[in-house]
């Protein structure tokens, strides 16, 4: 993928994420990517250094946490003004559903192999908001709602600091109550454990809750799609839930359309049956579950039903006005306060990086991808082919050319490299990276590497040989290789001669 201004937001995590920092920087300079790094400080600084990077025009926002992270990052990018960057993701959290979902390693460095072999691509992304409150009255069967007025209101107040808009999924019900009490230290520490835990303490005081959906858009608006008892509504705009299951597996990524599952609330031993369906990972059936889809939704629930976006609980005061908070807290009744959501699909909002071996299974329509793979794939095979043809013609003159003497002093004195992973870069001029570690000379301690081999690199094997670069695809990880050429501060070596 061609890049010439990167911004990396990392969410630190402890510390855990700045450990792989230096490998991760290596493989982005190695591309020619002139990255930028900003470090999140305090919660919604990830939001804010997203949009600070795309209201600067960065070409590239890359996210390194996880699914949290990555949600920060799109909702700062949605928010910037103009052109939207492309975002980009190194796996690095508790939650990795996004690089699941894609296909893209959970190492970073590898991680970061990929992006720089990526594509970006058009996605919908689903957004939500208040659109009002209804409170009930004193008087039986009076309801007051909000005013279009109040509902505008809250929508610009509200943007600054809440997160609108979700790439992978929303939920309201158990699973927001669960991410909402799970300790972020816990989680640093213990990883998805953490969430168990939460969820233990969470399920046996979690009830069923009145939910009513509606159409939302054209001639149906106001049409009443369902009404009943729910213990969980998901929202997906993918497939993949928490990583364990496809709650909406008919979700397409650039159909304009989200999908709805609703798990309903029924006899106490249907509804054990539903929560341990999924704790065995498996898909809600469907005589305890509907599912509904629509481009544009209203989902009204109390409003002490707690929401999340992509796996991180929302507060719902932060979509809401002063003055609407405020009725909250006087309303007499306030269990019976229905809090009404307006769910919409934006079609194609967002390029997001997708690395280039990625199947498509998320888009509709990938016949196009698929038969452009293959092609791809034939003229590799190819190129391979013609390069290893090339290399036994050429083997008694070029092998000759390689001394002896001169190998040996290279593997002497050249730089050993151990391959952490390697990646072919569709830019001819660039060829391949590959990223890995090297001991210092002075005081043995490994250092991240990534070295950039071109046309004008010459590779030889320990043998004398001369080698195409078709052998570089398959080096072992753990393999050593000993390299020729200058390093930078960031730990790009340009190579003049690789010997494999």
């Amino acid at each position: 993928m061609r890049c010439k201004k990167a911004c990396l937001v990392i969410n630190p995590r402890s510390g855990q994420n700045i450990v792989k920092l230096p490998d991760v920087m290596a493989v982005l300079s190695a591309a020619g990517w002139d990255t930028d790094i900003a470090i999140k400080e305090y919660g919604g600084h990830t939001m804010e250094l997203a949009n600070e990077a795309a209201e600067k025009g960065y070409d590239l926002v890359i996210g390194y946490g996880g699914d949290g992270t990555l949600s920060q990052v799109v909702n700062g990018v949605m928010n910037a003004k103009g052109q939207h960057s492309i975002v980009g993701l190194i796996p690095g959290g508790t939650a990795n559903v996004w690089a699941s979902e894609i296909g893209l390693p959970t190492d970073p460095i590898k991680a970061a192999l990929a992006l720089i072999n990526s594509e970006p691509r058009k996605v919908d992304i689903g957004h939500v908001e208040v659109e009002s409150l209804t409170f009930p009255e004193a008087n039986p069967g009076n309801r007051q709602q909000g005013s279009a007025k109040k509902s505008q209101k809250k929508k610009v107040k509200s943007s600054a600091k809440a997160k609108h808009h979700f790439l992978l999924m929303s939920g309201l019900g158990l699973d927001a109550a669960v991410m909402g009490h799970v300790s972020k230290p816990l989680k640093y520490r213990i990883g998805p454990l953490a969430v168990g835990l939460s969820a233990a303490k969470e399920l046996p005081t979690h009830h069923q809750f009145p939910v009513e959906i509606r159409a939302a858009d054209g001639g149906r608006k106001g049409e009443l799609l369902w009404q009943g008892e729910a213990l969980q509504v998901v929202i997906g705009n993918t497939r993949r839930y928490a990583d364990i299951v496809q709650m909406t597996p008919n979700a397409y990524i650039d159909d304009g359309i989200l999908d709805v599952c609703v798990i309903t609330a029924g006899d106490p031993l249907s509804t054990m049956q539903q929560v341990t369906s999924l704790l065995l990972r498996r898909k809600p059936d469907n005589m305890t579950s509907e599912f509904f889809h629509g481009a544009h939704l209203y989902i009204s629930v109390p409003a002490s039903i707690d929401l999340q976006l992509d796996g991180s609980a929302v507060k719902l005061n932060d979509y809401l006005s002063k003055s609407d908070r405020e009725a909250l807290e006087q309303a007499e009744d306030s269990e019976h306060v229905m809090v009404n959501y307006r769910f919409d699909a934006l079609p194609s909002a967002l390029r997001v990086a997708f690395p280039v071996a990625y199947d498509d299974a998320l888009f509709e329509d990938s016949s196009g991808k698929i038969q452009e793979q293959h092609e791809a794939a034939q003229e590799e095979q190819k190129q391979s082919e013609d390069e290893s043809s090339r290399e036994g013609d050429q083997h008694t003159d070029e092998g000759q050319q390689q001394t002896i003497e001169h190998l040996e002093a290279l593997l002497q004195n050249g730089r050993k490299v151990s391959v952490a992973g390697v990646t072919r870069v569709q830019d001819k001029k660039l060829g391949y990276i590959i990223a890995g570690s090297t001991a210092k000379r002075s005081t043995g301690e490994a250092k991240p590497v990534a070295v950039h081999i071109d046309d004008d690199t010459t590779i030889v094997r320990r043998t004398g040989e001369s080698a195409s670069s078709a052998v570089l695809q398959k080096l072992p990880e753990g393999g050593d290789i000993v390299v020729e050429g200058k390093m930078s501060k960031r730990g790009v070596v340009q190579a003049k001669r690789v010997v494999v």
